[in-house]
């Protein structure tokens, strides 16, 4: 079977100085001979992704969007920490290196191995020619690794210091709240209510702390090239913390489509959750309850939170759109999709349903 994961020419106003790039990895990166090409990975609307092919190695490098950015939004050196203390514990990618200096591309950046595999989207290859067997092995594969990054001891392997666990939820919640108002556009409603009902239902306590990833998606994996049902390397920890595994669920749920949901919500869908086999959500629940002991009751509030948390996350790569700080056309109708999350939010208090 052979990997998948194309990339394209470099867009316009997204190129890399490679010289400089070039002369600090050769200094840091025993045995890389040559110049390297270099294009870049289409998908992905927030941190900017590169291949790096030299002639004896294939690298990737990843940094911040252009434009203006949340002061604590695309960390690269929070991406390039959490991997390298996770090596050998979760599927992740190889660290190569990091730096803050500015003065190479105008821009912190870091450089990893690449992961060899198959990224998919909303659709499973038809080539692939799977039943639900494979699917459904693939969904559990994927919540499985979820379940022992959340049970990694994230002392013992170093994050210590990763961040402060205690009031992770407040402080989500609050800050999300913040965030919504800096991004938002007067082309859209405020949802005000939405954000009220996450600050008056926030639970009392916390349910432990753990690493959490944050933007846990099937199309934010790398799959095994030769199995693609296993999970070679999780991408994309720009936003990962230590907090409450509640809430990290309920972000990951949040992308979950299921093929019953109503058609507003499949507006969403970026990874094949849909698919024949894949797992509810109830069931994913179930499942997460069962490998960790985690009392997942009242779990309507964690789903709620990563709903609108996802409203944000679009609205703020949207305002940079509306505010011409960003040209790229794929970009216009994320307007649309906040607005839509909103609503989804709202639909899921209303009823109560997961």
């Amino acid at each position: 079977m052979t990997a998948s994961n194309p990339t394209v020419e470099v867009r316009k106003g997204e190129e890399l100085d490679i010289a400089q790039v070039d002369a600090v990895l050769k200094q840091a990166v025993p045995g890389l001979s040559g110049m390297p090409t270099v294009h870049q990975y289409p998908s992905g609307a927030s941190n900017l992704t590169y291949a790096l092919d030299y002639p004896n190695r294939r690298l990737v490098l990843r940094r911040p969007p252009f434009g203006d950015k949340p002061k604590s939004g695309h960390d690269m050196h929070r991406e390039y920490k959490v991997m390298t203390a996770l090596l050998g514990h979760v599927p992740v990618p190889k660290t190569l290196y990091y730096t803050d200096d500015t003065a190479i591309i105008g821009a912190e950046f870091y450089v990893m191995d690449r992961s060899e595999g198959h990224l998919i989207h909303t659709d499973i290859p038809k080539e692939w020619e799977w039943t639900t067997t494979e699917t459904r092995e693939l969904c559990e594969n994927f919540f499985q690794s979820l379940v022992d990054l959340h049970t990694t001891d994230y002392k013992a392997v170093g994050l210590g210091d990763f961040g402060k666990p205690e009031g992770y939820v407040g402080r989500q919640i609050l800050g999300w709240n913040r965030r919504w108002e800096k991004s938002w556009t007067d082309d859209l409603e405020k949802f005000e209510d939405v954000q009220q009902w996450l600050v008056d239902n926030m639970p009392a306590t916390e349910r432990g702390a753990a690493i959490i990833h944050g933007d846990y998606r099937i199309d934010n994996c790398i799959l095994r090239a030769d199995d693609p049902t296993q999970i070679e390397a999780i991408l994309d920890w720009e936003i990962s913390a230590l907090g409450d595994p509640m809430m990290d669920l309920g972000n990951t749920l949040a992308y979950w489509i299921q093929a019953d949901d109503p058609d507003f919500m499949k507006l969403t869908v970026r990874q094949p959750c849909m698919a024949p086999g894949m797992m509810t959500r109830q069931e994913v629940l179930d499942f997460y309850a069962d490998k960790t002991g985690a009392d997942v009751s009242g779990f309507q509030f964690y789903y709620v939170y990563g709903i609108w948390r996802l409203a944000v996350i679009i609205q703020q790569i949207y305002a940079r759109f509306y505010r011409g700080q960003n040209d790229n056309p794929r970009f216009k109708d994320y307007g649309q999709m906040t607005a839509a999350l909103g609503n989804l939010a709202r639909y899921k208090i209303k009823t109560g349903k997961l």
